[in-house]
């Protein structure tokens, strides 16, 4: 990879994570191209991606797009939700993407197998982000924390071009750390999301309220999950998690909450099909997250909010 010249970079999925640091790394000087569906690409090809963010201010970052790859990449960020990777990744074939790394920031476990299995394995560093980014129209994004953080993966790929990228992110305005243990980095972001995003999908509720008058329910599935992550060699601290939830923002709903109400399609395997699946192989009872996921299956295509009952 050439690091004297701008990196390119192609970013699958130009919704509030992918907009926001395709943006940020366009801002930088890189040569970025979003890809995405016919209209998206449409406007970001003419009206450039938007970003308003208090951390960063409003800007424009002009920028290439289209509805697949075509020529090589030394990166590619995969920005997608989980559910929708197994159509997306036909957007970028290996014969395309070449040499570049590729960079999946999605919840949930398992993805990164399945990114090894189309490409090569040494190009996929997973990485997890924590960042609150939202797509308001195809080419826009509000970007509402005040911090965009990466955590990258390195053992499986050479260190210098793991640690040439995070220099690349940082640059841009990204806070990036790279981790050894991918599966410790990964059960991290699990152990603290899948609680949040069931729950509160299930409940129809803020963390305000989930962290009140649902924290007997909130503590057991904690406490359920942490379990199971203990049984997969990572270690998880309930009691860590419940200060997590005490510090958000009262009004903070989950992405899956945000995305029930709106009808899309909801992460539910990703993070709760997932979860059972793990503890099917770690005989580990979950009657608790068995439950939720159930009682949220009919919004799983994207049906009414209102279907749960």
């Amino acid at each position: 990879m050439n690091t004297e010249r701008p990196w390119r970079v192609a970013v699958l999925g130009p919704g509030g994570v992918g907009g926001l640091v395709g943006a940020l790394l366009a801002r930088a000087g890189h040569d970025v191209i979003f890809l995405g569906g016919p209209e998206t690409a449409r406007v970001v090809r003419e009206h450039g991606m938007r970003v308003r963010s208090g951390l960063f201010g409003d800007f424009t970052a002009k920028a290439k797009a289209d509805t697949e790859l075509r020529e090589p990449v030394d990166l590619c960020l995969v920005t997608v939700k989980q559910n929708a990777l197994g159509a997306a990744v036909d957007r970028v074939s290996p014969a395309a993407l070449g040499d570049g790394l590729v960079v999946p920031l999605l919840n949930g476990i398992e993805h990164p197998a399945a990114l090894r299995a189309r490409y090569r394995p040494e190009l996929v560093v997973p990485g997890v982000i924590r960042v609150a980014s939202t797509r308001d129209a195809p080419g826009s994004v509000v970007h509402g924390s005040p911090f965009v953080e990466i955590d990258l993966a390195s053992a499986a790929t050479p260190s210098d071009r793991v640690a040439a990228l995070a220099a690349t992110l940082g640059e841009a305005g990204v806070q990036t750390a790279i981790r050894a243990d991918e599966d410790a980095m990964l059960w991290g972001k699990l152990f603290f999301l899948a609680p949040f995003a069931l729950l509160s999908t299930r409940q129809r509720c803020p963390i305000g309220e989930l962290r009140t008058t649902h924290r007997a329910e909130l503590t057991d599935l904690v406490t359920e999950i942490a379990a199971l992550s203990r049984a997969s060699g990572v270690p998880a601290d309930v009691a860590a998690a419940l200060r997590f939830y005490d510090a958000f923002p009262p009004e903070a709903k989950s992405s899956m909450q945000r995305d029930a109400e709106a009808g899309r399609p909801l992460e539910l395997d990703a993070i709760g099909g997932a979860l059972l699946r793990i503890a099917e192989r770690h005989a580990v009872p979950m009657p608790l997250t068995e439950r939720l996921v159930a009682d949220l299956a009919p919004l799983g295509d994207g049906a009414a909010a209102g279907a749960v009952g």
